[in-house]
């Protein structure tokens, strides 16, 4: 895989990404892209890098961005809006057209994690997109916060969204807080997290508590059908407790065809290693679809 450091801008903020290319790109050539995206917390050097070994070896270009905030990437530390995050793929979706080596015409998407509901939202609005992948997510933002905090716990954060909105309004700045103080940890993705994520310098750092409003207005099943006719493929794992498998079964429930469901044989990401085996399988699948729908 040939690497290219590239930057580019989304409403002004200057954010750096890395464009990845087969090791058999020549010269001249218009390949079909792919732009993997990061999750919560996440970053270009980490799952976007990885998806983008395994995509260029089957022959398309990559592109893997920080969202603004995020890395090096220009922007206010701690701020996470998904709404933001949106705005940032379509952003990359323009850079990526402009570059030599890209067949503007043919552009697909994954969204991992939390960049699931962005990828979704991203292609029912945009019809630059081809094709999308949403893996191991969550669609609608209230739905899922509800059904991982009881019932007490959700109305004391309902309570400090109000609370921040005010504060947000007085002082002009959202109070920062634990990243994990309303996206709480399932201990198989903790684990993963404490023996991979935690020591990279960009993980972990407080977020401001306006993310968990953003997460609560988001609702990317209701806008799913809109992606039709362009294929959409979703991806869960069926034991994953951080994002309830039923999440992308509604979402596939509420998608118009063509549609692809495949689920996978782990967690959230216990299998996110190049080498094993159910990773693999996952990237198969994903092959497949892409050469089917992108070419």
């Amino acid at each position: 895989m040939q690497m290219r450091s590239i930057h580019f801008y989304s409403e002004g903020f200057k954010l750096d990404g890395t464009v990845y290319l087969p090791d058999d790109y020549k010269p001249g050539e218009k390949r079909p892209a792919i732009i993997p995206n990061s999750g919560y917390q996440g970053f270009n050097e980490f799952y976007p890098r990885l998806f983008a070994k395994n995509l260029t070896e089957a022959g398309y270009v990559c592109l893997g961005f920080d969202y603004r905030g995020f890395a090096q990437s220009e922007g206010e530390k701690g701020r996470v809006i998904l709404d933001e995050q949106v705005e940032d793929i379509k952003n990359a979706i323009t850079f990526l057209q402009v570059q030599e080596e890209v067949d503007p015409e043919q552009i697909g998407l994954i969204g991992w994690g939390m960049g699931a509901s962005n990828v979704v939202r991203v292609a029912a609005a945009d019809k630059r997109v081809k094709a999308v992948a949403a893996l191991n997510g969550f669609f609608d933002g209230e739905r899922w916060l509800r059904s991982i905090h009881s019932y007490v716990d959700w109305h004391n954060i309902v309570q400090m969204i109000e609370e921040d909105r005010i504060h947000r309004v007085t002082t002009g700045k959202s109070q920062l807080a634990d990243p994990f103080i309303h996206y709480p940890l399932d201990p198989a993705t903790d684990d993963y997290v404490q023996k991979e994520l935690a020591i990279l310098s960009p993980f972990g750092k407080q977020t401001q508590l306006q993310f968990t409003e953003s997460i609560a207005t988001m609702n990317a099943e209701k806008v799913v059908a809109d992606i039709s006719p362009r294929p959409l493929f979703v991806a869960h794992g069926k034991d994953n407790l951080l994002h309830p498998l039923n999440e992308s079964l509604a979402l596939y429930e509420a998608a118009q065809e063509p549609k692809q469901l495949y689920l996978i044989e782990g967690k959230h990401n216990d299998f996110m290693y190049h080498e094993h085996p159910v990773f693999q399988a996952l990237i198969a699948q994903l092959k497949q679809f892409f050469h089917q729908h992108l070419g």
